[in-house]
């Protein structure tokens, strides 16, 4: 008789690292992320953060929700919005409804905490995409979405925003601009630099401050045991 198949672990289940092994070093450098972000610029804390990537598959969704989760963990109020209107993930990975989201904010002239939706993690809310508009980066980029930015860190201490890749639409570089810092996620080995350069530079041309990058997948060979799967290079002055 085979032996019986090996249950795969849910989407939340394998994402939410820092919830699932606390105390690994991925868990870990999500907290070094956090702390870092936090003491980067004591006269000018980031409060709206945008996480993204140069392309697809380089983890900005995964360091978005677990940076999220070690900041609600630290007692900080957070809010999590999937601004990916493309290709949304948050509700799934939060095992939420997406009937109603940032898209209804933004249609319905609603605030974040009026749309958001409790999780399991107290201290954090979600604000799921939506409806999936035709126009995502008009809406992204728009008036009311600064105005919604604007309002949402008087309501809570982090905002965090999970957005598309840099160079594959123009969505992650329009929230740039009414952001305070930008986390830029790297996946060692699969970039180009020329690439990862571009879309620093995309993202400085509408004067979007980069506060960080986390340059994650790195090979557990190359010495950094206890760091061996991300690596956080911090500061608004840092370049990857």
């Amino acid at each position: 008789m085979a032996p019986p198949e090996k249950k795969r672990p849910r989407q939340s289940e394998s994402m939410l690292v820092a919830d699932t092994d606390a105390k690994s070093p991925a868990s870990e450098a999500y907290r070094t992320l956090r702390t870092n972000i936090q003491f980067a610029d004591l006269d000018r804390p980031c409060r709206s953060i945008v996480v993204t990537s140069t392309l697809r598959d380089e983890g900005k969704t995964t360091t978005a929700t677990n940076f999220a989760v070690v900041s609600a963990q630290a007692g900080a109020r957070v809010c999590l919005v999937d601004a990916d209107l493309r290709r949304p993930t948050l509700h799934r990975v939060f095992g939420l409804s997406n009937a109603e989201g940032l898209t209804t904010a933004l249609v319905d002239d609603l605030s974040f905490a009026k749309v958001a939706q409790a999780t399991r993690f107290p201290n954090l809310v979600v604000v799921t995409s939506g409806r999936i508009p035709p126009n995502p980066a008009e809406m992204v980029g728009s008036r009311r979405m600064a105005q919604l930015v604007e309002a949402a860190v008087s309501e809570f201490d982090v905002v965090v925003f999970d957005t598309p890749p840099v160079l594959a639409v123009a969505d992650a570089v329009a929230l740039a601009a009414r952001c305070e810092g930008v986390i830029l996620v790297i996946r060692a080995g699969r970039i180009p630099n020329a690439l990862v350069r571009r879309a620093i530079h995309q993202i400085e041309g509408v004067k979007g401050r980069i506060i960080g990058a986390l340059l994650n997948s790195v090979s557990q060979r190359d010495g950094y045991d206890y760091y061996n799967y991300y690596r956080y290079y911090g500061g608004p002055n840092q370049r990857a």
